[in-house]
């Protein structure tokens, strides 16, 4: 049992890992499930580097870290930093997304499968298909993909398997000096901006394609759950046909209706995002490398858009969380990729991806079907928002499907070229606001709304206790009842 323990928690590379960097110390982040185990790693870790290293004397420290505020996948650097860590070890489901500033060691886990049966039901559905296929798992089943490789290779003559298996990208990360460079994705995962090597890198996995075929000619075989790492793959290549094994329920998932429906929600809040005038960026990690570089492109995206934008950190986003800012049409939420699609049906604005931002932002962009989420690839596939400006098609209509028309954007930074300082932004956008009161704007259907927070909360209907200007001499003051409740002095 304690052998089983310690191979599922990998105690043996864990703690040469901390003998080979002289680490003293490290911050262990544990899932929500898995904190109920922390106390056993611990002992187990402490046991274990006093075997290996005992000529050393230097005190160890570790301590047990929970869940970000954003999710479990992403490595907590803030609450190590806090700590004085010197590294982080991350327990569980991850993303493997960079890090900004400390270096991290990953155990995947390893969850239970039945090899033989997940062969079985592949061997199957391969001879349905004569396309090759492309194994993709979660991490917590990388543990036996040489298993399967094996079997694979003894079930039938290798010149009628057509099977190519992913690899593991990394289980330890050192931060890039560059925030914008990303270890864990240099060659982009768009069909576009591939190289001839058809190098392939998503959500910790890495694959290379034989030369001149293409990722939409496999069948991609995922083993493991439905959850968002999955959903991930479903998206990104979404042109290729999938079929999922869930080795808890040990079956073969081939419908995914509900998937392929959800990439026609992200378009239609595309759509629904180019009428946008107020866009609220929200920041769903201080870990990932590059997320500031992102958080400026958009704002950059935003504005040369003609809109107006306000940067929002609240955590986890939830719709009593965003009720609390009306204001803004819609939302960008800035995240890791396993993390950034939100259902927002039950929001009162709809949350978009950086991806989908620049597809709505991006005057002339038009979906091609690929579907982008790491940082570094949205950035090098987006057009860049000066060439807007020099074009000038921010001043030309566009058509809107949402209100049936023609639609001309006003842009926000007019005011700003005139040189005025920051502090009049408020009384500008009061004067602005009152000035479109009662105008009537028969040639064009231009956009009413709002164009900024202070405009917003002007337009409302309802803004509280108002003073009659009409009278402005103070009210005589009236003495009120004295005593008690049961019977004042009066009566």
């Amino acid at each position: 049992m304690e052998m089983e323990f310690e191979s599922r928690y990998e105690i043996n590379r864990t703690v040469e890992f901390i003998i080979s960097k002289s680490f003293t110390r490290i911050a262990l982040q544990f899932p929500d499930e898995l904190l109920k185990e922390s106390t056993k790693v611990v002992r187990a870790l402490k046991s274990k580097l006093k075997e290996m290293n005992s000529e050393n004397d230097r005190e160890v420290r570790f301590f047990v870290m929970a869940d970000t505020t954003y999710g479990s996948c992403c490595v907590d650097e803030v609450g190590a930093l806090h700590i004085d860590s010197q590294c982080v070890v991350h327990y569980g489901q991850t993303c493997l997304s960079p890090t900004s500033v400390l270096p991290a060691f990953f155990v995947f886990g390893k969850a239970s499968i039945n090899v033989s049966s997940c062969v079985k039901h592949l061997l199957d559905y391969m001879s349905k298909s004569d396309k090759p296929v492309m194994i993709l798992y979660g991490l917590e089943y990388a543990h036996v993909i040489p298993s399967i490789q094996e079997e694979l290779r003894l079930s039938k003559p290798k010149s009628q398997l057509k099977f190519y298996v992913a690899d593991v990208l990394c289980s330890f990360i050192s931060p890039s000096k560059d925030p914008r460079e990303s270890m864990e994705h240099p060659v982009p995962s768009g069909e576009d901006s591939l190289s001839s090597s058809r190098s392939y890198r998503l959500g910790g996995l890495t694959w290379d394609l034989p030369e001149g075929s293409k990722i939409e000619d496999y069948l991609l075989f995922w083993i493991g759950s439905d959850n968002s790492a999955f959903a991930n793959v479903v998206l990104t290549f979404n042109g290729c046909d999938v079929v999922r094994y869930d080795a808890e329920e040990d079956s073969l998932v081939t419908e995914f209706t509900q998937q392929r429906r959800i990439l026609k929600r992200r378009y239609y809040l595309v759509e629904k995002a180019k009428d946008a005038n107020i866009i609220g960026i929200l920041v769903g990690t201080l870990g990932v490398a590059g997320y500031l570089h992102m958080i400026h492109h958009m704002q950059a995206l935003i504005s040369a858009a003609g809109k107006k934008s306000y940067i929002l950190a609240m955590g986890r986003p939830n719709p009593a969380k965003l009720a609390n800012f009306p204001e803004c049409d819609v939302f960008i939420y800035i995240s890791c990729a396993q993390t950034a699609l939100l259902d927002s049906k039950e929001f009162m604005a709809p949350v978009i991806t950086p991806f989908e931002a620049n597809l709505a932002f991006s005057r002339g962009s038009e979906w091609t079907g690929a579907y982008l989420m790491h940082f570094q690839d949205v950035i090098i596939n987006s057009s860049k928002p000066e060439s807007e400006a020099e074009n000038g098609s921010e001043e030309e209509p566009r058509f809107s499907f949402f209100q049936g028309g023609y639609v001309e954007d006003h842009n926000t930074n007019d005011e700003a070229e005139n040189g005025e300082e920051e502090t009049m932004a408020l009384v500008q956008a009061a004067e602005k606001a009152l000035q479109l009161r009662g105008k009537d704007h028969n040639q064009l259907a231009k956009q009413t709304a709002a164009k900024s927070g202070p405009e917003y909360f002007l337009n409302r209907a309802y803004r509280g206790l108002e003073i009659n200007s009409d009278n402005t001499k103070p009210e005589p003051f009236l003495v009120g009842r004295s005593g008690k409740a049961s019977g004042y002095k009066h009566e």
